[in-house]
């Protein structure tokens, strides 16, 4: 069975009207919801092997503080170009690409691309706004990544910082 973790980029800062839309950072909130939750995951034992990242600053900050909290190196993140600004099908076809050996895999990105991804790889509706910092762990009944396809998922975990919970 393959796990995808979808995680929407963390809150940005919009202030510095001068940044192009790919250079804006987190801002405060960000930095700490990305931070949390990491943690979260972490603490329900979800440890991607790969993480996958547009390479866009808040996309790529966001999955840097997941890494930092699952021991991987910021240099083992997988920064995707074709990522950024994706329609739901293009975003299918890279993680149909996806390696093999991984059998849960973090994929870090951009609304409205991902909202739209995680509710038609699940057909569940709560997916079809992924807040920022919000995450969709959907497993697949597949050993093979190229396996997957829209309305083959099952929605295991759906989450977001504002959401309440106790871990």
């Amino acid at each position: 069975m393959k796990q995808l973790l979808i995680v929407r980029h963390s809150k940005s800062d919009r202030n510095d009207l001068s940044l192009k839309d790919f250079d804006r950072p987190l801002n405060d909130r960000g930095h700490k919801n990305a931070q949390e939750m990491a943690v979260r995951l972490f603490k329900q034992n979800i440890i991607p092997q790969i993480l996958v990242s547009s390479p866009a600053l808040r996309a790529l900050t966001t999955a840097n503080y997941f890494a930092d909290k699952f021991k991987i190196n910021h240099s083992a993140v997988i920064k995707n170009e074709d990522i950024y600004e994706a329609s739901s099908s293009k975003l299918l076809k890279i993680i149909n690409g996806f390696d093999n050996k991984a059998n849960l895999i973090g994929f870090f990105g951009h609304n409205p691309g991902f909202s739209e991804l995680a509710f038609r790889l699940s057909n569940n509706s709560i997916l079809d706004n992924l807040p920022t910092t919000g995450i969709a762990l959907i497993e697949f009944p597949f050993d093979k990544w190229n396996l997957v396809s829209y309305g083959t998922g099952k929605l295991l975990l759906f989450d977001f910082p504002k959401n309440i919970v106790k871990f």
